[in-house]
């Protein structure tokens, strides 16, 4: 089926297992690593959509004989594992039959001028994919998280964005004197205050702040903000979701484009 080298384990020992389980459950080994793990199909298939090539293809060794092609053709190096150990690994209640391990693309500075979501220590790994693949969804191409975020490339972030982080620049660990260099107005979210979404002009490119799911955008950065926004909420809830607000500013930015 494939060129690519081919080694086949199982025991649980095997040091590339045990990398393979702190990636898949450890949110933040990929710091340490450099490379991420992609469980199942979907994620697979998006990296591959976007041009990722994995360095691994991981299957299951009940899955081997059913893989498809395009899989094991697409990575430099392939693995079959003891189905007990595949199930061991995976941080999934029902674990897929397969996955790639990816490598992560080096950190590098803010973009300039660039359309940009902002994290201010949002917290719940949910939320954060969530908001990736409306970033990616609605023409923001960077996302900066500020320190006290969420690890944007933890696995359960990974599982919630669905793809998105292939089509977007990731910048963690931020102070938010680091903002400075985006150089675009910054749109904070607030509950009470400011100019109603659905009349506001918005500018474009732009930098949308989205903070924490208690406490809201930090004082330091509503105090850089250049305009406030609410979004109007007829039913009378106290606030939204997060990731909710988010999904409902970013499509108002990305129809003004």
């Amino acid at each position: 089926m494939t060129s690519a080298p081919l080694t086949v384990i199982h025991s649980r020992d095997n040091a590339f297992v045990k990398d393979l389980r702190r990636l898949a459950q450890d949110s933040t080994a990929y710091r340490k690593q450099g490379r991420v793990w992609l469980e199942g199909d979907h994620l697979c298939s998006a990296a591959l959509q976007r041009g990722v090539r994995p360095v691994v293809a991981v299957f299951s060794e009940s899955f081997w004989p059913l893989a498809p092609a395009a899989y094991a053709q697409a990575a430099m190096k392939l693995v079959v594992i003891a189905d007990a150990l595949f199930a061991d690994i995976s941080g999934l209640e029902s674990p897929a039959p397969m996955g790639f391990v990816v490598d992560v693309a080096a950190p590098r500075g803010l973009q300039t001028g660039v359309a940009t979501v902002v994290l201010d220590r949002v917290q719940d790994a949910g939320n954060v994919g969530s908001i990736l693949r409306s970033a990616s969804a609605f023409g923001f191409r960077q996302v900066a998280a500020l320190k006290g975020s969420a690890a944007l490339w933890a696995p359960k972030v990974l599982r919630a964005g669905m793809g998105a982080h292939f089509a977007l620049d990731l910048v963690e660990g931020l102070e938010v004197q680091d903002l400075q260099a985006l150089q675009v107005p910054l749109l904070v979210t607030h509950v009470h205050d400011g100019d109603f979404l659905h009349r506001a002009a918005l500018p474009w490119p732009c930098a949308w702040v989205l903070g924490h799911e208690g406490q809201g955008v930090s004082p330091a950065l509503e105090e850089r903000a250049t305009r406030r926004i609410r979004i109007a909420q007829p039913g009378g809830e106290e606030s939204l979701n997060v990731a909710a607000a988010a999904a409902i500013c970013l499509h108002a930015s990305g129809a003004t484009r």
